[in-house]
Protein backbone atom coordinates (compact mmCIF):
# COMPACT_ATOMS: atom_id res chain seq x y z
CA UNK A 1 0.00 0.00 0.00
CA UNK A 2 2.54 2.55 -1.20
CA UNK A 3 2.85 4.93 -4.14
CA UNK A 4 5.81 2.54 -5.67
CA UNK A 5 3.46 0.48 -7.13
CA UNK A 6 2.29 3.84 -9.56
CA UNK A 7 5.28 5.47 -11.90
CA UNK A 8 6.58 8.33 -10.24
CA UNK A 9 5.66 10.03 -13.61
CA UNK A 10 2.35 9.33 -13.76
CA UNK A 11 1.69 10.39 -9.79
CA UNK A 12 3.51 13.31 -10.63
CA UNK A 13 1.39 13.98 -13.71
CA UNK A 14 -1.45 13.77 -11.88
CA UNK A 15 -0.54 16.41 -9.21
CA UNK A 16 0.40 18.19 -12.18
CA UNK A 17 -3.19 18.09 -13.59
CA UNK A 18 -4.57 18.80 -10.60
CA UNK A 19 -2.83 22.41 -10.43
CA UNK A 20 -4.49 23.31 -13.91
CA UNK A 21 -8.03 22.45 -12.50
CA UNK A 22 -7.56 24.57 -9.38
CA UNK A 23 -5.98 27.72 -11.14
CA UNK A 24 -2.65 27.24 -9.81
CA UNK A 25 -1.63 26.83 -13.40
CA UNK A 26 -3.07 29.45 -15.74
CA UNK A 27 -2.72 29.19 -19.43
CA UNK A 28 0.73 31.25 -20.59
CA UNK A 29 1.90 31.09 -16.48
CA UNK A 30 5.47 29.99 -16.49
CA UNK A 31 5.94 26.41 -14.95
CA UNK A 32 8.55 26.07 -12.03
CA UNK A 33 11.52 24.45 -13.63
CA UNK A 34 12.65 20.69 -13.97
CA UNK A 35 15.19 21.62 -10.86
CA UNK A 36 12.58 22.99 -9.06
CA UNK A 37 9.77 20.54 -9.73
CA UNK A 38 11.91 17.18 -8.58
CA UNK A 39 13.57 19.38 -5.77
CA UNK A 40 9.44 19.66 -4.30
CA UNK A 41 8.24 16.31 -4.74
CA UNK A 42 11.82 14.51 -4.13
CA UNK A 43 11.76 13.31 -7.52
CA UNK A 44 14.64 13.04 -10.38
CA UNK A 45 15.12 14.79 -12.88
CA UNK A 46 14.46 12.49 -15.34
CA UNK A 47 11.34 11.66 -13.55
CA UNK A 48 10.06 15.39 -13.98
CA UNK A 49 11.57 15.51 -17.88
CA UNK A 50 9.52 12.81 -18.74
CA UNK A 51 6.38 13.85 -16.81
CA UNK A 52 6.94 17.51 -18.95
CA UNK A 53 7.11 15.42 -21.73
CA UNK A 54 3.75 13.74 -21.49
CA UNK A 55 2.32 17.24 -20.67
CA UNK A 56 3.57 18.81 -23.63
CA UNK A 57 2.82 15.89 -26.01
CA UNK A 58 -1.07 15.68 -24.96
CA UNK A 59 -1.02 19.89 -24.83
CA UNK A 60 -0.98 20.92 -21.59
CA UNK A 61 2.44 22.46 -21.62
CA UNK A 62 4.52 24.23 -24.12
CA UNK A 63 8.81 24.88 -24.58
CA UNK A 64 9.60 28.00 -25.68
CA UNK A 65 13.53 28.12 -26.12
CA UNK A 66 15.50 29.93 -23.70
CA UNK A 67 12.47 31.18 -21.70
CA UNK A 68 11.33 27.94 -19.87
CA UNK A 69 8.06 25.75 -19.70
CA UNK A 70 4.84 27.43 -19.99
CA UNK A 71 0.99 26.34 -19.40
CA UNK A 72 -1.51 26.32 -22.27
CA UNK A 73 -4.44 24.56 -22.63
CA UNK A 74 -4.66 21.03 -25.26
CA UNK A 75 -5.76 21.98 -28.12
CA UNK A 76 -7.50 19.47 -30.61
CA UNK A 77 -7.02 20.57 -34.72
CA UNK A 78 -9.62 20.09 -36.79
CA UNK A 79 -10.08 16.50 -37.85
CA UNK A 80 -7.66 14.77 -35.78
CA UNK A 81 -8.77 12.27 -33.26
CA UNK A 82 -8.59 12.08 -29.67
CA UNK A 83 -6.67 9.21 -28.60
CA UNK A 84 -6.84 9.94 -24.70
CA UNK A 85 -9.03 7.88 -22.24
CA UNK A 86 -9.43 9.14 -18.77
CA UNK A 87 -9.54 6.83 -15.23
CA UNK A 88 -11.29 8.18 -12.15
CA UNK A 89 -11.00 6.00 -9.55
CA UNK A 90 -11.19 6.47 -5.71
CA UNK A 91 -7.91 6.04 -5.31
CA UNK A 92 -4.51 5.22 -7.43
CA UNK A 93 -1.69 4.22 -5.18
CA UNK A 94 -3.53 1.58 -2.47
CA UNK A 95 -4.70 -1.58 -2.42
CA UNK A 96 -5.50 -3.10 -5.45
CA UNK A 97 -6.31 0.01 -7.38
CA UNK A 98 -2.38 -0.03 -9.17
CA UNK A 99 -3.26 -3.36 -10.59
CA UNK A 100 -6.64 -2.42 -11.87
CA UNK A 101 -4.57 0.72 -13.35
CA UNK A 102 -1.52 -1.12 -14.82
CA UNK A 103 -4.34 -3.78 -16.47
CA UNK A 104 -6.05 -0.47 -18.14
CA UNK A 105 -2.63 0.98 -19.11
CA UNK A 106 -1.42 -1.67 -20.97
CA UNK A 107 -4.50 -2.63 -22.90
CA UNK A 108 -4.35 1.42 -24.12
CA UNK A 109 -1.07 1.96 -24.46
CA UNK A 110 -1.36 -1.34 -27.53
CA UNK A 111 -4.06 0.34 -29.09
CA UNK A 112 -2.65 3.63 -29.40
CA UNK A 113 -4.12 5.70 -26.62
CA UNK A 114 -3.23 7.76 -23.60
CA UNK A 115 -4.25 7.41 -20.56
CA UNK A 116 -5.32 10.18 -17.94
CA UNK A 117 -5.68 9.40 -14.46
CA UNK A 118 -7.10 10.90 -11.59
CA UNK A 119 -8.85 10.14 -7.92
CA UNK A 120 -11.04 10.61 -6.09
CA UNK A 121 -10.49 9.50 -2.67
CA UNK A 122 -13.74 8.62 -2.39
CA UNK A 123 -15.09 11.95 -1.70
CA UNK A 124 -18.08 13.57 -3.64
CA UNK A 125 -16.12 16.74 -3.98
CA UNK A 126 -13.45 15.81 -5.63
CA UNK A 127 -15.01 13.40 -7.65
CA UNK A 128 -16.87 16.70 -9.06
CA UNK A 129 -13.59 18.24 -9.24
CA UNK A 130 -12.01 14.77 -11.23
CA UNK A 131 -15.05 15.44 -13.48
CA UNK A 132 -14.24 18.56 -13.98
CA UNK A 133 -10.88 18.07 -15.02
CA UNK A 134 -11.42 15.36 -17.29
CA UNK A 135 -14.61 17.47 -19.39
CA UNK A 136 -11.89 20.62 -19.26
CA UNK A 137 -10.13 19.02 -22.38
CA UNK A 138 -10.87 16.29 -25.25
CA UNK A 139 -11.45 12.94 -24.19
CA UNK A 140 -12.11 9.79 -26.37
CA UNK A 141 -13.74 8.46 -23.58
CA UNK A 142 -14.03 7.85 -19.65
CA UNK A 143 -13.69 4.46 -17.50
CA UNK A 144 -15.44 5.60 -13.88
CA UNK A 145 -15.34 4.20 -10.25
CA UNK A 146 -18.41 5.89 -8.57
CA UNK A 147 -17.67 7.91 -5.49
CA UNK A 148 -19.80 6.58 -2.42
CA UNK A 149 -22.28 4.79 -4.56
CA UNK A 150 -24.24 4.05 -2.28
CA UNK A 151 -24.74 7.45 -1.02
CA UNK A 152 -26.47 9.14 -4.47
CA UNK A 153 -24.74 10.93 -7.28
CA UNK A 154 -24.88 14.47 -6.78
CA UNK A 155 -21.92 14.79 -9.64
CA UNK A 156 -25.08 13.59 -12.15
CA UNK A 157 -24.87 16.91 -14.11
CA UNK A 158 -21.23 16.05 -15.07
CA UNK A 159 -22.19 12.59 -16.38
CA UNK A 160 -25.46 13.90 -18.52
CA UNK A 161 -22.48 16.47 -19.93
CA UNK A 162 -20.26 13.52 -21.08
CA UNK A 163 -23.60 11.94 -22.44
CA UNK A 164 -24.51 15.63 -24.30
CA UNK A 165 -20.44 16.11 -25.67
CA UNK A 166 -21.09 12.32 -27.14
CA UNK A 167 -18.51 11.00 -24.56
CA UNK A 168 -18.57 7.61 -23.87
CA UNK A 169 -17.59 6.23 -20.37
CA UNK A 170 -18.07 2.94 -18.59
CA UNK A 171 -18.41 1.77 -14.91
CA UNK A 172 -15.94 -0.17 -12.99
CA UNK A 173 -16.80 -1.88 -9.63
CA UNK A 174 -20.07 -0.61 -8.89
CA UNK A 175 -22.38 2.03 -11.11
CA UNK A 176 -24.92 4.96 -10.68
CA UNK A 177 -27.78 3.31 -10.10
CA UNK A 178 -30.06 6.07 -12.75
CA UNK A 179 -27.48 5.86 -15.22
CA UNK A 180 -27.31 3.32 -18.38
CA UNK A 181 -23.47 2.64 -19.00
CA UNK A 182 -22.03 -1.00 -19.16
CA UNK A 183 -20.52 -1.78 -16.14
CA UNK A 184 -18.03 -4.48 -14.83
CA UNK A 185 -18.28 -5.73 -11.40
CA UNK A 186 -17.70 -8.85 -8.79
CA UNK A 187 -20.81 -10.15 -7.49
CA UNK A 188 -20.49 -8.93 -4.22
CA UNK A 189 -23.83 -10.01 -2.95
CA UNK A 190 -22.71 -13.78 -3.95
CA UNK A 191 -19.37 -13.00 -2.29
CA UNK A 192 -21.00 -12.30 0.59
CA UNK A 193 -23.25 -15.33 1.00
CA UNK A 194 -20.13 -17.68 0.36
CA UNK A 195 -18.33 -16.18 3.25
CA UNK A 196 -20.58 -16.39 5.62
CA UNK A 197 -21.78 -20.22 4.36
CA UNK A 198 -18.60 -21.06 4.48
CA UNK A 199 -17.87 -20.38 7.92
CA UNK A 200 -21.35 -21.94 9.04
CA UNK A 201 -19.85 -25.08 7.22
CA UNK A 202 -16.88 -24.53 9.27
CA UNK A 203 -18.97 -25.04 12.61
CA UNK A 204 -19.00 -21.37 13.16
CA UNK A 205 -22.38 -19.93 14.93
CA UNK A 206 -21.27 -16.85 16.34
CA UNK A 207 -19.72 -14.86 13.24
CA UNK A 208 -19.33 -10.98 13.22
CA UNK A 209 -19.44 -8.86 9.73
CA UNK A 210 -18.00 -5.69 9.32
CA UNK A 211 -19.39 -3.84 6.24
CA UNK A 212 -18.89 -0.63 4.71
CA UNK A 213 -22.52 0.90 4.01
CA UNK A 214 -21.85 3.85 1.52
CA UNK A 215 -20.34 2.05 -1.38
CA UNK A 216 -22.49 -0.56 -2.91
CA UNK A 217 -19.98 -3.28 -3.28
CA UNK A 218 -20.24 -3.36 0.97
CA UNK A 219 -24.27 -2.70 0.99
CA UNK A 220 -24.00 -5.85 -1.66
CA UNK A 221 -21.45 -7.89 0.52
CA UNK A 222 -23.90 -7.36 3.62
CA UNK A 223 -26.96 -8.90 1.94
CA UNK A 224 -25.29 -12.16 0.83
CA UNK A 225 -23.89 -12.27 4.42
CA UNK A 226 -27.56 -11.91 6.03
CA UNK A 227 -29.07 -14.43 3.20
CA UNK A 228 -26.67 -17.03 3.99
CA UNK A 229 -27.38 -17.13 7.88
CA UNK A 230 -31.48 -17.13 6.78
CA UNK A 231 -30.92 -20.16 4.22
CA UNK A 232 -28.98 -21.86 6.95
CA UNK A 233 -32.01 -21.21 9.46
CA UNK A 234 -29.69 -18.84 11.89
CA UNK A 235 -30.38 -15.42 13.18
CA UNK A 236 -27.68 -12.78 12.17
CA UNK A 237 -27.50 -11.01 15.83
CA UNK A 238 -27.70 -7.22 15.34
CA UNK A 239 -24.73 -7.00 18.20
CA UNK A 240 -22.03 -9.05 15.68
CA UNK A 241 -23.24 -6.67 12.11
CA UNK A 242 -21.12 -3.77 12.45
CA UNK A 243 -20.97 -1.14 9.58
CA UNK A 244 -19.41 1.96 8.77
CA UNK A 245 -18.47 4.66 6.14
CA UNK A 246 -15.03 5.39 4.92
CA UNK A 247 -13.66 7.92 7.05
CA UNK A 248 -14.46 5.53 10.03
CA UNK A 249 -12.89 2.43 8.00
CA UNK A 250 -9.30 3.03 10.23
CA UNK A 251 -11.15 3.18 13.72
CA UNK A 252 -14.35 2.26 14.11
CA UNK A 253 -14.66 -1.55 13.10
CA UNK A 254 -11.42 -1.89 15.29
CA UNK A 255 -13.18 -0.70 18.30
CA UNK A 256 -16.41 -2.71 17.51
CA UNK A 257 -14.05 -5.67 17.23
CA UNK A 258 -12.16 -5.05 20.27
CA UNK A 259 -15.49 -5.01 22.06
CA UNK A 260 -16.89 -8.31 20.66
CA UNK A 261 -13.97 -9.74 22.16
CA UNK A 262 -14.14 -8.64 25.12
CA UNK A 263 -17.61 -10.51 25.92
CA UNK A 264 -15.81 -13.92 27.40
CA UNK A 265 -17.98 -17.05 26.21
CA UNK A 266 -20.46 -15.07 23.79
CA UNK A 267 -17.46 -13.23 21.54
CA UNK A 268 -17.55 -14.22 17.70
CA UNK A 269 -15.37 -16.66 16.61
CA UNK A 270 -15.59 -15.86 13.17
CA UNK A 271 -15.22 -12.36 11.59
CA UNK A 272 -16.25 -11.85 7.90
CA UNK A 273 -14.16 -8.38 6.58
CA UNK A 274 -15.61 -5.93 3.93
CA UNK A 275 -12.05 -6.47 2.29
CA UNK A 276 -8.48 -7.52 3.23
CA UNK A 277 -7.25 -4.20 4.06
CA UNK A 278 -10.21 -4.32 7.03
CA UNK A 279 -9.62 -7.92 7.66
CA UNK A 280 -5.59 -7.13 8.53
CA UNK A 281 -6.70 -4.40 10.77
CA UNK A 282 -9.05 -6.62 12.57
CA UNK A 283 -6.21 -9.27 13.09
CA UNK A 284 -4.26 -6.82 15.31
CA UNK A 285 -7.41 -6.28 17.04
CA UNK A 286 -7.58 -10.36 17.64
CA UNK A 287 -3.80 -9.71 18.60
CA UNK A 288 -4.40 -7.29 21.33
CA UNK A 289 -7.45 -8.86 22.68
CA UNK A 290 -4.65 -11.68 23.71
CA UNK A 291 -6.51 -14.26 21.35
CA UNK A 292 -5.55 -15.80 18.09
CA UNK A 293 -6.28 -16.63 14.30
CA UNK A 294 -7.55 -19.11 13.55
CA UNK A 295 -7.24 -20.35 16.84
CA UNK A 296 -10.08 -18.21 19.01
CA UNK A 297 -11.28 -16.47 15.92
CA UNK A 298 -11.27 -17.41 12.13
CA UNK A 299 -11.39 -14.51 9.76
CA UNK A 300 -12.42 -13.91 5.77
CA UNK A 301 -11.33 -10.80 3.59
CA UNK A 302 -12.35 -9.45 -0.31
CA UNK A 303 -10.52 -8.95 -3.01
CA UNK A 304 -6.82 -11.09 -2.33
CA UNK A 305 -5.07 -8.67 -2.34
CA UNK A 306 -1.00 -8.15 -1.77
CA UNK A 307 -2.21 -8.09 1.72
CA UNK A 308 -3.78 -11.59 2.36
CA UNK A 309 -0.73 -12.98 2.03
CA UNK A 310 1.59 -9.91 3.71
CA UNK A 311 0.37 -11.10 7.53
CA UNK A 312 2.10 -13.60 9.34
CA UNK A 313 -1.38 -15.33 8.50
CA UNK A 314 -1.96 -15.84 5.30
CA UNK A 315 -5.94 -14.71 4.85
CA UNK A 316 -8.65 -16.69 3.64
CA UNK A 317 -10.22 -14.23 0.88
CA UNK A 318 -11.94 -13.78 -2.23
CA UNK A 319 -10.70 -13.42 -5.79
CA UNK A 320 -11.35 -9.73 -7.39
CA UNK A 321 -9.98 -9.61 -10.68
CA UNK A 322 -8.12 -6.41 -10.76
CA UNK A 323 -5.51 -6.46 -13.76
CA UNK A 324 -8.23 -8.44 -15.94
CA UNK A 325 -10.49 -5.77 -14.97
CA UNK A 326 -8.67 -2.50 -15.96
CA UNK A 327 -7.74 -4.72 -19.26
CA UNK A 328 -11.27 -5.71 -20.17
CA UNK A 329 -12.89 -2.33 -19.09
CA UNK A 330 -10.36 -0.55 -21.30
CA UNK A 331 -10.99 -3.12 -24.22
CA UNK A 332 -14.66 -2.67 -24.35
CA UNK A 333 -14.72 1.49 -24.01
CA UNK A 334 -12.23 0.76 -27.29
CA UNK A 335 -15.12 -1.39 -28.96
CA UNK A 336 -17.49 1.61 -27.91
CA UNK A 337 -15.12 4.41 -29.37
CA UNK A 338 -13.85 2.66 -32.34
CA UNK A 339 -16.62 0.69 -33.55
CA UNK A 340 -20.12 1.86 -31.77
CA UNK A 341 -20.49 -1.41 -30.47
CA UNK A 342 -22.76 -1.35 -27.26
CA UNK A 343 -20.40 -3.63 -24.28
CA UNK A 344 -22.48 -6.09 -22.80
CA UNK A 345 -21.95 -6.05 -18.29
CA UNK A 346 -19.46 -7.71 -17.03
CA UNK A 347 -19.97 -9.61 -13.64
CA UNK A 348 -16.73 -11.57 -12.07
CA UNK A 349 -18.19 -14.50 -10.02
CA UNK A 350 -15.68 -14.61 -6.83
CA UNK A 351 -13.89 -17.23 -6.11
CA UNK A 352 -12.72 -18.46 -2.46
CA UNK A 353 -8.94 -18.96 -1.83
CA UNK A 354 -8.36 -20.77 1.21
CA UNK A 355 -5.41 -19.88 3.29
CA UNK A 356 -4.21 -20.23 6.92
CA UNK A 357 -6.91 -17.66 8.43
CA UNK A 358 -10.05 -20.23 9.32
CA UNK A 359 -9.64 -23.11 11.17
CA UNK A 360 -12.65 -25.64 12.13
CA UNK A 361 -14.83 -25.11 15.47
CA UNK A 362 -15.89 -28.55 16.86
Amino acid sequence: MNNRRIPKYMQLKHELLSWFESGKLQRGQQVPSENEIAEQFGMSRQTVRQTFGELEKEGWLERIQGKGTFARNPERREGEQVKTIGIITTYISDYIFPHIVRGAEAELRSRGYRLLLSSTDNNKEKEMESLQLMTSQPLSGLIIEPTKSAEGNPNLAYFLELQEKGIPYLMINEKYRELECTCLKVDDEAGGYKAAEYLLEQGHIRIAGFFKRDDLQGVNRLKGFLAAHKAAGISASPKRVVTYTTEQKNTFPYQQALHMLSEGEERPTAFVCYNDELAVLLMEAVAASGLRVPEDVSIIGFDDSSLASASGTKLTTFTHPKTMMGQEAASRLIAIIERGETAEDRVYEPQLIERDSVAKRN
